[in-house]
């Protein structure tokens, strides 16, 4: 009797028979946490011996982002093993999961500065934003990649997928997360784009979006200062400008090369979130311009790997994804590094695997392991 081939795919949940993933990723995603330790360290060391809440350690940023690169780590090696296909099986999950953490964080989040954005269990902290809007694009890629031919229909392709997205951003605009809030909105459009949605409505639902966001940036003082202070920070230098100032300062004086590591003068309490969302800041302080043009051009790296990833692989659900992880990876860089040079009303939005933060640095890595594992599903001939 003659053999029968294995199939390409010949396990379920690890797909050992699949191609090489892509090894330029993950170098790159790891020297980008490599250096975003020695960042953390320089940026932090000053500030943590001189906050009560770090217990005066100035290792305590260090130590806590340390931890969470030994979970993510290996989390995203496992990741780029596992069968993407088991992820698509999950949606329903994904979407649920990251709805009842919204929900939870409303209901016993912790209020800091104005605003429920974190759930604290025991000494963990989680940000459910984080993870919903990986979870929301999880679930619109198995849609759309199993009503492929009704995405055309406004009823039964593109609505469904509109109130996912209105429930998910009216949930973190609740928080209130306006900045996060746009994020998913952004992804969710752009994703029904790549979906095969009527570009026609698509512009509409864009243009009522918009305005939606300009009558929310409004209806808030707090959010009327951000928006009229990175115009003109110097008007109010001592209030709503002084962040942005000091970001100026730290950016300027670094010229072209930089101080040099630990030699910033910015983070000795001059400036804060230093360590987190505005670190970019730091490290053009000390690297300067030379410093800061390699770290962006290291994630446009990844960005363009990634869509390469997207359009090369032979799997619809797996395409999406892939451009799903790539475009929000690649819009947060932009964010960051967009409001720290004053070209966007200052946001909590952070440095995808160079600020401090365990959730952020945990979802990042997990999705860098889905995207890794895409790209062993590639078609070579391309």
């Amino acid at each position: 009797m003659e053999a029968v081939p294995a199939k390409r795919n010949s396990s379920i949940v690890f797909g050992r028979s699949q191609g090489r993933m892509d090894f330029s990723i993950l170098l790159v995603v790891t020297i980008l946490c490599a250096f975003g330790l020695v960042m953390i360290f320089s940026s932090s060391y000053y500030y943590a011996q001189h906050y009560s809440g770090a217990n005066h350690d100035g290792f305590y940023y260090l130590k806590r982002q340390a931890l969470y690169l030994a979970i993510g780590y290996p989390t995203m090696l496992l990741l780029s093993m596992l069968n993407y296909r088991v992820i698509q099986r999950a949606n329903v999950i994904a979407l649920g999961v990251s709805i009842l953490l919204l929900i939870a964080v409303l209901l016993w989040g912790r209020d800091l500065n104005g605003g429920k954005r974190w759930l604290y269990i025991g000494p963990i902290s989680v940000q459910p934003s984080e993870i919903a809007k990986f979870g929301m694009m999880i679930f619109m890629c198995a849609y759309m990649s199993k009503h492929r031919n009704e995405m055309t229909s406004f009823r039964n392709g593109m609505l469904p997928m509109l109130i996912v997205i209105g429930f998910i951003s009216g949930l973190i605009i609740l928080q209130p997360n306006m900045s996060m809030a746009v994020i998913v909105a952004f992804l969710g459009v752009v994703l029904l784009f790549l979906g095969g949605c009527d570009i026609k409505p698509l512009l509409v639902v864009g243009i009522l979006g918009l305005i939606l966001v300009v009558i929310l940036a409004f209806a808030q003082p707090y959010r009327v200062a951000r928006m009229t202070s990175f115009r003109n920070p110097e008007a109010d230098p001592q209030g709503s400008g002084y962040q942005l100032l000091q970001s100026f300062y730290a950016i300027g004086s670094g010229g072209f090369f930089g101080k040099g590591l630990n030699n910033s003068y910015q983070k000795m309490l001059y400036m804060t979130y230093g360590e987190s969302d505005f670190i970019f800041a730091i490290l053009c302080e000390e690297f300067g311009f030379v410093g800061g043009t390699i770290i962006i051009l290291l994630y446009a790296y990844i960005v363009f790997r990634g869509m390469m990833i997207s359009m090369r692989c032979r799997n619809r659900f797996g395409s999406l994804l892939a451009a799903g992880i790539s475009i929000v990876f690649g819009f947060q860089v932009f964010v960051n590094v967009a409001v720290v040079t004053g070209l966007m009303p200052t946001t909590g939005q952070a440095l995808p695997f160079i600020s401090a933060g365990g959730t952020q640095l945990l979802v990042f890595l997990a999705a860098m392991g889905v995207l890794l594992n895409i790209s062993r599903d590639v078609n070579p001939n391309y």
